[in-house]
């Protein structure tokens, strides 16, 4: 890790935190490398060197309502676009049985994509700080 300085604690457009996130990079920094396997994050970033579970021991709570949030709403949208384009004689059963297969691969699929956004929708409303970068003893 090459961690500089002087990091930068400036504050960020959203957009851009956003759009780090979503491709699976540092949303402070914007390099990539913050998962050491599907599920495993870093405790912090290669790069810049911030902490990536900035707070309590629950912090991804957040992460897992987010992603829960995304996988209904890819649900919802994939069902009106079956039954809109099967209307009069949607396929019930097909719905049933591939919502709840659809639902736990989404919930896998986009577990990292969540993780990354938490920390990018957290950067937003609390910039880091220089303790971000401290490295805790625990």
């Amino acid at each position: 890790m090459s961690s500089p300085s002087h990091p930068n604690i400036s504050r960020q457009s959203p957009w851009k935190l956003l759009g780090r996130a979503v491709l699976l990079r540092c949303p402070n920094c914007g390099r990539g490398g913050l998962f050491t396997g599907f599920f495993k994050m870093r405790e912090r970033c290669r790069h810049c060197g911030i902490l990536l579970e900035r707070g309590e021991s629950d912090y991804f709570i957040g992460a897992y309502t987010l992603n829960l949030i995304a996988v209904e709403i890819l649900l919802a949208i994939g069902f009106l676009i079956v039954v809109v384009v099967t209307w009069p004689d949607p396929p019930w059963d097909a719905l049933q049985y591939g919502g709840v297969i659809l639902s736990i691969l989404g919930a896998v699929l986009c577990y990292p994509f969540a993780k990354t956004t938490w920390l990018a929708v957290d950067l937003m409303f609390r910039p880091p700080h220089r303790e971000d970068f401290i490295t805790r003893v625990k």
